[in-house]
């Protein structure tokens, strides 16, 4: 029996709204405002589902959405800084697409893994990615917070990048052979 809309949409959606959620909260500072424009995301793409490319994937295409609220959202505030602007939207559209491209079949699988690598880290790299990214302290209040200057703690972000980066994908590949 074939599939109707509402099944198709279901599954999606569920497929889908963890990294839509994770691409609203990164573009927008606002947690309300992330709500609405998460639910509004999803009732436009309810309506326009047959106009959906079956051969093309659903995430992008659902971001797409999201991004044109996004800006129509900025637009309305008159360029708020607590929306971002549509180069900053793209970047990381293609960056979600990116993480979606990695091996694992659900974004919480690539989240374990992620934790996982972060747990290896040495203390130093780990304490400044879990400052910076975790309790979104500012690299000059981290820097001041780790008595390192803002040059050093740059590179030591850096480098905790590279290391997770390095562990993801060996973490993350496909078993060889299979």
């Amino acid at each position: 029996m074939p599939m109707d809309a509402k099944e198709l949409f279901e599954i999606l959606v569920r497929e889908h709204s963890a990294m839509l959620l994770v691409y609203l909260r990164t573009a927008v500072r606002e947690p309300a405002l992330v709500d609405d424009l998460f639910q509004e995301t999803m009732l436009t793409a309810w309506r326009a589902l047959d106009r959906f490319d079956r051969t093309r994937p659903f995430g992008p295409w659902l971001r797409g959405i999201a991004g044109k609220l996004v800006l129509a959202q900025r637009r309305k505030a008159a360029g708020n800084w607590l929306l971002c602007g549509e180069e900053m939207l793209d970047h990381l559209n293609d960056r979600l697409t990116a993480v979606h491209a990695q091996p694992g079949d659900t974004l919480d699988e690539k989240l374990a893994g992620l934790r996982e690598c972060l747990a290896k880290l040495p203390e130093p790299y780990r304490e400044a990615v879990r400052l910076r990214y975790l309790e979104q302290l500012s690299p000059a209040g981290l820097a001041e917070r780790l008595q390192i200057s803002v040059e050093a703690l740059k590179k030591r972000l850096q480098r905790s990048r590279a290391r997770l980066l390095e562990c993801l994908n060996r973490k993350l590949a496909p078993a060889e052979g299979l």
